[in-house]
């Protein structure tokens, strides 16, 4: 029993360390970036710009524009998952971010099928 607890208690240390770990890694993407948006294929139009904000690995809508919203999560690594919404149309985006740049894909779900994809400067 006693070399269980000590399993056990092992196994929290290194949990709880490796997820220090990857919020320090989130960390170097937090600030504002600018997205840019291109749709390849559908009835969507042409480009879009969002600024988003990403912090300890959250999306969020950093615009001025009403009725955005952006929500998603971004790995130690640069991998994202996430989506934008408005109103009815929403958009699933994946990718990833190196550094001060990004890119990736998108497809929307529901109403009108479009599919492009995206890419993002860091700003601030």
């Amino acid at each position: 029993m006693r070399n269980r607890a000590k399993w056990i208690g092992a196994v929290l240390v290194a949990g709880t360390m490796l997820a220090g770990t990857e919020a320090v890694s989130q960390q170097q993407f937090n600030g504002t970036w600018s997205v840019e948006v291109l749709t390849n294929a559908g009835d969507c139009d042409r480009a879009y710009r969002y600024q988003v904000g990403l912090q300890n690995g959250q999306l969020r809508y950093a615009g001025s524009e009403t009725g955005f919203e952006v929500s998603g999560r971004v790995s130690a690594n640069g991998t994202i998952q996430g989506s934008i919404t408005r109103g009815q149309d929403r958009a699933d985006v994946t990718g990833r971010l190196a550094g001060e740049r990004g890119t990736g894909t998108w497809r929307t779900s529901g109403g009108r099928p479009c599919s492009g994809t995206w890419s993002a400067e860091k700003r601030g």
